[in-house]
């Protein structure tokens, strides 16, 4: 102890030396190394500059409680600097700390809320939309299709008459139907006829044959020319 009855300055060079070696003697990652390290320094700052061996366990608490309360961090940020102290105690000062989980503040995840166009916004996006991007706009909004869902549509799976998309090999590998929107089908079966006349052409050209999934190819060949086969958003 000093004469003021304060703790004893901190000799970085000698306890961080030490850390830097155990984390090394472990062949832990220089990123681990410098996050060990920056955690240490900023609990010794937290605490007045206190050498770790005269703090324990009430102060790992709240410096732990003051990153998750003050200091706003992330959970995973907060576990960093528990996984930073446990060390520093265990592995250099050889101390096991009763540090019990449930007994610290912890740190929220953060939760990212999706954003969600208005109406007006959303109006305003598609009428600045030409063409084909409008009417894949249409359709990622009305029928709830993920984008590459959609890009991956076959003609065969736009059933007009019953006002229904079938996705096929969705997110997870699964099958699934959407609806159709009624404001989406008159555009959508003319984008579709003017395809169908250019995919005919270049079918009498020796062209327009599409790639079919592997065992249905060789066994139906003559399916890559059929016009149920093509991506209705080539």
């Amino acid at each position: 102890m000093s004469p003021n009855g304060r703790g004893a300055e901190v000799a970085p060079r000698t306890l961080l030396g030490r850390l830097r070696a155990a984390v090394r003697a472990r062949h832990y990652s220089p990123r681990t190394e410098e996050s060990y390290v920056g955690w240490v320094k900023r609990f010794i700052v937290f605490h007045g500059r206190r050498h770790p061996d005269q703090l324990g366990e009430a102060e790992v608490r709240a410096f732990l409680e003051h990153l998750a309360e003050r200091v706003r961090v992330s959970a995973s940020t907060q576990n960093q600097a528990v996984a930073a102290l446990l060390f520093l105690y265990e592995a250099v000062l050889g101390r096991r700390l009763a540090v019990s989980p449930q007994g610290i503040v912890h740190a929220k995840e953060l939760q990212r809320l999706p954003v969600v166009l208005s109406r007006e916004e959303v109006r305003a996006v598609l009428a600045q939309l030409p063409g084909v991007a409008r009417l894949v706009a249409l359709l990622l909004y009305g029928s709830g299709l993920r984008l590459l869902e959609c890009l991956s549509l076959r003609v065969k799976d736009v059933d007009f008459h019953r006002g229904e998309i079938r996705v096929r090999g969705g997110k997870g590998g699964v099958d699934r139907v959407v609806p159709l929107p009624v404001r989406v089908q008159g555009p959508l079966a003319d984008h579709l006829a003017r395809w169908r006349a250019r995919h005919a052409r270049d079918i009498e050209r020796g062209s327009g044959r599409v790639g079919l999934p592997g065992a249905f190819e060789r066994k139906v060949a003559s399916a890559a020319t059929e016009w149920a086969w093509p991506c209705v958003f080539p």
